[in-house]
């Protein structure tokens, strides 16, 4: 399986699945979730909110994940997860995080998508430090045995988070 990271934005990268760093609730949020439903377009926002109603669950827990049509981007579908708000480290964080990896893999291989596309999960409004939430991410991908999967992408779209992937993987 080949590891890369790059800097740009996840819905400009060429594979076939992307993460989204969902909310709970599914909704187009203000973050890298507001960006990805606003170029998937109105289809995307709609297919979630009836799939809560089908599944009769207004919201996903922590590290729980739903797999969407890609709408109008051109990937071929989109898993949302929703990644730990950090909280000091004292709730767990860096083992739900690790499991949010490894269930976007899980859910990836299940449905046969060779390439998958990762964004810095919880490190933006959820405060989860970058330092710590990259080794987590690499570690969660290396130890996944992966078969149908060939390609993992780290997108980095700000230079911090960027830099220690690119350390962290050289």
């Amino acid at each position: 399986m080949e590891i890369i990271v790059i800097k740009e934005s996840i819905i400009q990268v060429d594979v076939e699945v992307i993460v989204n760093p969902a909310n709970a609730q599914l909704l187009k949020g203000g973050g890298l979730s507001g960006v990805i439903h606003k170029a998937a377009g109105h289809e995307l926002l709609e297919y979630l909110t009836h799939w809560k109603q089908e599944n009769k669950t207004p919201f996903l827990d922590v590290g729980e994940l739903v797999l969407s049509p890609s709408f109008n981007l051109t990937t071929k579908k989109i898993i949302h997860t929703v990644g730990p708000i950090w909280n000091n480290g004292t709730k767990g964080e860096k083992e739900v995080l690790y499991k949010c990896y490894q269930n976007c893999l899980q859910l990836a291989e299940e449905n046969q998508l060779r390439s998958i596309a990762f964004p810095n999960i919880s490190t933006g409004i959820y405060g989860f430090p970058p330092s710590l939430a990259a080794p987590i991410a690499i570690s969660a991908v290396k130890s996944f045995a992966a078969q149908a999967i060939k390609k993992v992408v780290f997108t980095c779209f700000d230079e911090e988070n960027y830099t220690i992937y690119r350390t962290l993987l050289s």
